[in-house]
């Protein structure tokens, strides 16, 4: 019983919602209460003509029931439908006809949003492009595309010892001010989307960044985000492969200091022969070897060899 009051109420719907659509631009930039005062001013009266009125107006206007704009647009057109109002409240003051005047005053308005901004198509396939944002006069309503925020990575190959330069750059329109960009890495040759893995890279602040030279240890995934006002608009992702050599060009000193930026302490390696001082000779007995004593005795040697010659 109950799913039959429910789909009853469905079909009593249908017609107040076809109804509105059918003038829903009007809907969406006058009130009620100017067009009720504008069949009042044209039929001075209630009752049948009052009635007449209202739906001549819903005829007038049919042909806006599917009208899309640009968003932008919005401000210039709630102005063209107070104007219209205005314009038609004169001629219900002289004792016009409601008849004519409305199915004119719906051409004018239909010859107004033809001139208005067109809207702008999505480009694909990633980004918030609030240019492309449409207002529906069906609904009232607006959207934008059905885009994600995330763009596809692209595969950027570079021999090593060379440059790599990033350009976070997008095919959409972006707004004029307020807009930043943050760059992001994820390295160990790991290729992701996934922000978690992502470390900030100081001083990347433009809309480029650019490495050189280009080492192994930048083979990974970077990432530069788009903000307007610190909203994101798109996050593009570059993977870095580093292939070959080191190039012709470089040095051997070059190799070698960057080997020793890159040099960590390994304590196998540190192991070095003991190399003692004289004082450390006498203080351990136990280091007098057969070579040292020899040693020894030939510097004692060559000692009484320089007192003897500064003598004479």
């Amino acid at each position: 019983m109950a799913l039959v009051a429910l789909v009853g109420s469905i079909i009593l719907l249908f017609p107040l919602i076809f109804r509105a659509s059918t003038w829903a631009c009007l809907l969406c930039f006058t009130t009620y209460e100017e067009r009720l005062h504008l069949c009042q001013m044209f039929v001075d009266t209630e009752g049948p003509k009052l009635s007449q009125c209202k739906d001549a107006l819903t005829t007038a206007f049919e042909g806006l029931s599917d009208t899309e704009i640009n968003y932008d647009e919005r401000s210039h057109l709630h102005d063209a439908f107070t104007q219209m109002i205005f314009s038609l409240q004169e001629v219900a003051a002289t004792q016009g006809s409601f008849k004519a005047a409305f199915p004119s005053a719906a051409a004018k308005m239909k010859r107004t949003i033809k001139q208005l901004k067109k809207v702008q198509d999505c480009i694909p396939p990633c980004g918030v492009q609030e240019v492309t944002r449409r207002f529906y006069c069906w609904g009232c309503f607006s959207t934008i595309c059905d885009l994600p925020l995330d763009c596809p990575v692209r595969d950027v190959t570079v021999k090593r010892g060379d440059q790599a330069l990033f350009s976070c750059v997008v095919g959409f329109q972006l707004p004029e001010s307020e807009i930043t960009y943050s760059w992001k890495f994820a390295g160990g040759g790991l290729r992701t989307q996934d922000v978690s893995y992502f470390r900030d890279v100081p001083g990347a602040h433009g809309y480029l960044a650019r490495i050189r030279p280009v080492q192994p240890t930048h083979r990974g995934t970077f990432s530069c985000v788009i903000l307007h006002d610190q909203r994101p608009l798109a996050r593009l992702y570059f993977y870095l492969n580093v292939t070959g050599p080191p190039p012709p060009g470089e040095t051997e000193l070059q190799v070698t200091f960057r080997e020793v930026m890159h040099w960590t302490p390994r304590e196998a390696e540190m192991i070095e022969p003991w190399r003692p001082s004289l004082r450390e000779l006498l203080a351990r007995p136990r280091a007098l070897t057969l070579g040292n004593l020899f040693l020894l005795a030939a510097i004692a040697a060559l000692l009484s060899a320089s007192v003897t010659v500064l003598v004479w």
